[in-house]
């Protein structure tokens, strides 16, 4: 049978085997979907040691935090989203070697257009914070139809250079990128995006409300008890509040058909999470 698993440090929360499970159930897939918690700074022995227990039967594995950017540094073959993230949550065995992807972004997009109902195409958005979780998701945005896009994170050097390393993706989908710190975020815009530690710190949000249209929809990219400040937040100022299980479960849709090469039941499998989460 062939062999999947995530990877990180801490892993043991992960949903990642059950999402792929139920994936594997409804497209009639055979495989096996593990853990592997991985000891900090030894993520090039935790591969080798997958694959070598595996005796071959290893065919690709998702990377959670913090080793997306060892990821991408342990493939041979990068894709060109996973190039411009310069992190990896994706990983397959082929002949040729070790492929990386990264599928944030996409999944991104996916909920926030199928499962939100929410149309980027002529939007303006905007994008708190420039670590990795931002660069894995900004090009897909540009590429998504959105007008405007404002990466917004407390170094602003940190902001631009990200913003720079995706002006060739902004240009042909005709799409404005720009940089700010976050006390100079001005305007307001159609969808928040929290890609930033504050949640998983407990900490404030770090923008005003007024970065809130009327209506606008505002994600969190974490989920459960720490979305729940980003969240009251947004309902609180009139915005539409949304966690990031749905990016969790269009993430892992993309990595299946990566892997598969079928596109799983992405929005079923997630109304299931969804009850189990909220039990």
């Amino acid at each position: 049978m062939d062999l999947y698993c995530v990877m990180g440090n801490p892993v043991e929360h992960s949903r990642s085997p059950w999402i792929h499970a139920r994936f594997a159930e409804l497209s009639d897939q055979q495989l096996d979907y593990g853990r592997r918690l991985v000891p900090l700074g030894e993520f090039a022995q935790g591969l080798a040691t997958f694959r070598a227990e595996t005796s071959g039967t290893a065919r690709g594995c998702n990377i959670t935090v913090p080793f997306k950017f060892d990821a991408a540094g342990a493939a041979d073959h990068l894709s060109e989203r996973a190039r411009l993230a310069q992190a990896v949550n994706c990983l397959s065995f082929r002949d040729d070697g070790i492929h990386g992807d990264n599928t944030d972004g996409v999944g991104l997009v996916n909920d926030i257009t199928q499962n939100a109902g929410v149309a980027l195409t002529g939007k303006d958005v905007l994008l708190i914070g420039a670590g990795g979780a931002s660069a894995g998701v900004l090009g897909p945005l540009l590429e998504s139809g959105a007008r405007r896009v404002v990466v917004a994170n407390r170094t602003l050097d940190k902001a631009i250079s990200l913003v720079q390393r995706h002006a060739a993706v902004a240009l042909p989908h005709h799409a404005d990128v720009e940089a700010r710190a976050l006390d100079d975020v001005s305007g307001s815009f159609d969808v928040v995006i929290n890609a930033s530690a504050s949640s998983l710190a407990g900490a404030e949000v770090p923008v005003a409300a007024s970065v809130l249209k009327p209506g606008a929809l505002a994600i969190d990219m974490m989920y459960g008890p720490a979305a729940a400040g980003f969240l009251a937040w947004a309902r609180a100022h009139g915005a539409m509040p949304r966690d990031g299980l749905g990016m969790l479960v269009e993430q892992a849709a993309e990595a299946f058909f990566i892997w598969r090469g079928v596109r799983p039941a992405s929005a079923q499998v997630l109304a299931e999470l969804r009850a189990i989460v909220d039990a």
